[in-house]
Order: structure tokens, then sequence, then C-alpha cells
């Protein structure tokens, strides 16, 4: 089992940065595929990001692609988004999620979660 704790959310402005980090319990966490969703009021939670236990396969959505960095530091026990040039249309509260295996991009697959983490961009 592993527990997650995410931070770094806050206020910015459109155009601006944001790093959020994923802290995770448990000697396991290096065998654990992570991702990032997110959710915006009134609507589904949305796939972000993902990243192999390994860290040797990444995959982002379409609307992040170019702009968010997954990475992950399995000492650590870490995995962060860094959020460049974001937009209004990014404000959602983001959690980081835990999954036996990689490449579900459905948040029904991840059996573990953070708290979430708010983030808004205001324009």
């Amino acid at each position: 089992q592993v527990q997650l704790v995410e931070s770094g959310g806050g206020l910015v402005q459109a155009g601006g940065s944001l790093r959020l980090s994923c802290a995770a319990s448990g000697r396991t966490f290096g065998t654990y595929a992570m991702g990032w969703f997110r959710q915006a009021p009134g609507k589904d939670r949305e796939f972000v990001a993902d990243i192999s236990a390994s860290g040797g396969s990444i995959d982002y959505a379409d609307s992040v692609k170019g702009r968010f960095t997954i990475s992950r530091d399995n000492a650590k026990n870490a995995v962060n988004l860094q959020m460049n040039s974001l937009k209004p249309e990014d404000t959602a509260v983001y959690y980081c999620a835990a999954a036996p295996i990689y490449n579900n991009k459905e948040s029904r697959w991840y059996p573990y979660w953070g708290q979430g983490t708010q983030v808004t961009v205001s324009s």
C-alpha cells in the first residue's frame, strides 16, 4: 500500500508556472506507475500525465502536451508535475495517484490517491 500527499498548488496568472509535488510513503513506491489527474468544478476527473515505475515511459493528455512535465525520483519517493504556460482552463484540483500497472489512463485503474491540491489560473 502507498499513501500520497500533494503540495505546490496555488493561484497564478495565465502564462505563469507552478510545480506540484507528490510525496509517497511505503517501501514499494518504485514499483508503482504514477499519474496526475485533475478535476474542475462540474466536470469529470481527467487524465493529465503518467509515468512508469522506472520513469522510462511517460505520456500526457493532448491538452497539456508541451507545457507540463512529469518526473519522479524513486530514491525520494516523489513524483512532480512542472506546469508552464498555464491557462485559465487548467484551473482544477490536481491529484496524484498510484497504480500497479502503467498505461491505464482511466482513474478507475488507480487504487491509491492523494487528497488533491487546488490550482487556480487567473486570466
